[in-house]
């Protein structure tokens, strides 16, 4: 089925601001909440969110197969569930509807009123009911970095590194969409000289720099896949902020690796752009050596070039970008990932979050977190407002954008901005 949403010479009805990341070729899925205080799945163009439920209701896609209620639900777990046919059918159908040329829903103000709202008037929601949320470690130029401020920089890489995706399980409860304020974390650390650990706020709370995909169902418990069908499992992707407390992650992963330190908070962007949209984007990977075994072996353009920027901003001052990077930097693809995910024949299922570990890149100015930038806190960072950071401080915003570009459209995921809070009290 061709993806006829992704035809650039198309335009829409809707105004579309010039560099906006939602043109009518990204059509991307989310959850909002309306000013009359109904939640529903939507998508957006330009400075629009489009309620998909009410123009279900209103018999917009009439001749596909969705059940009555798809759209008037609180989760996109439903039609994430359907498949990658159904998200096709819909997605070209949206494109047909908004298309300029098209009078049907155009020329309907009464239509329009019910199903078009500024995007400043609704509220977004998490996209999807996330089951279970893994963190892989797929960076290549960051599992360097972390291993020669930690380890032995001549073997930086642990043994396993480049002949698995490394990656372990997280906490889907503390997942939270952007504008979700983040709490710093209290918890265990070991200050310098002490033989014995301390209970209190972590001093060292960092951001990462990640995507994340999110699945339909993939398997049966018992059943892998092959890299060359595990794409076909991907609905698409969000920008992810893996908060992270460096002072308590130091005292508590060796020997089971992250867990305190990386749960408090996961921060996504709202808008799941989709696989689909993403296509025109695809791109080599890094060479993989040594080739990895047979099962996770792949053939074609399976990484994707996605411009990544990170900004700090103070309170009541203005921005700074801190960092820029790309999605291309990946050791790992995301076929891979999801390969050995299920190659001991572990379940996977419909809004399952997988995310890609920090994402850095070759140079100082890419890195994605704190840590890298300042080098563990010995170069701190100058801010525009003339401040320095050597780590995240209270009341600080971190900011993560991310698109994709190319001669004819540009296909971006907005933003996931955070903004980090005292540790919590209670009143």
């Amino acid at each position: 089925m061709p993806i006829t949403a992704n035809d650039t010479s198309r335009k829409s009805w809707l105004e579309v601001p010039q560099n906006s990341d939602f043109p009518i070729q990204n059509i991307p899925f989310g959850v909002f909440l309306t000013k009359e205080n109904v939640v529903t799945v939507g998508t957006r163009i330009g400075d629009y969110a489009i309620d998909l439920g009410a123009l279900q209701q209103l018999n917009y896609f009439e001749g596909i197969e969705l059940t009555d209620d798809m759209f008037m639900q609180d989760t996109l777990n439903d039609f994430i569930s359907d498949g990658k046919k159904t998200w096709r059918l819909v997605r070209n159908r949206i494109a047909e509807i908004f298309d300029e040329t098209n009078p049907q829903l155009r020329d309907s103000t009464k239509h329009r009123d019910i199903v078009i709202f500024k995007i400043e008037d609704v509220e977004m929601q998490l996209p999807v009911l996330i089951g279970d949320y893994t963190d892989f470690y797929s960076s290549r130029e960051h599992a360097t970095n972390v291993g020669k401020m930690f380890r032995d920089p001549e073997n930086a890489l642990l043994p396993n590194w480049l002949h698995i995706p490394v990656g372990y399980h997280g906490r889907s409860s503390t997942i939270v969409p952007s504008g979700i304020p983040v709490h710093r974390p209290m918890g265990q650390t070991l200050p310098a000289g002490h033989d014995t650990p301390v209970f209190g706020a972590s001093r060292l709370v960092d951001f990462e720099l990640e995507t994340a995909f999110i699945t339909t169902d993939v398997n049966v418990m018992g059943e892998n896949i092959s890299t060359y069908e595990a794409e076909d499992y991907i609905f698409g992707m969000v920008l992810l902020n893996d908060w992270s407390a460096r002072d308590m992650q130091k005292w508590e992963y060796v020997p089971l690796g992250p867990f305190l330190a990386k749960n408090f908070a996961t921060s996504i962007s709202p808008w799941i752009v989709t696989m689909d949209a993403l296509e025109p984007f695809r791109t080599k990977g890094p060479k993989q050596d040594p080739s990895p075994l047979p099962y996770l072996q792949t053939k074609g353009k399976k990484a994707f070039d996605i411009h990544l920027e990170v900004s700090l901003q103070p309170e009541d001052q203005e921005e700074t970008v801190i960092s820029r990077s790309n999605f291309k930097y990946m050791y790992w693809s995301m076929a891979q990932q999801l390969t050995h995910h299920t190659s001991n024949g572990c379940r996977v299922n419909s809004g399952d979050m997988m995310g890609s570990g920090t994402i850095s890149g070759p140079t100082p100015d890419s890195f994605g977190s704190m840590l890298e930038l300042t080098w563990g806190g010995k170069n701190p960072l100058k801010l525009n407002d003339g401040s320095e950071r050597k780590f995240i401080e209270d009341n600080d915003t971190v900011i993560i954008r991310g698109f994709c570009e190319n001669n004819e459209v540009r296909i971006g995921f907005g933003e996931v901005s955070s903004q980090l809070l005292p540790p919590f009290t209670r009143q």
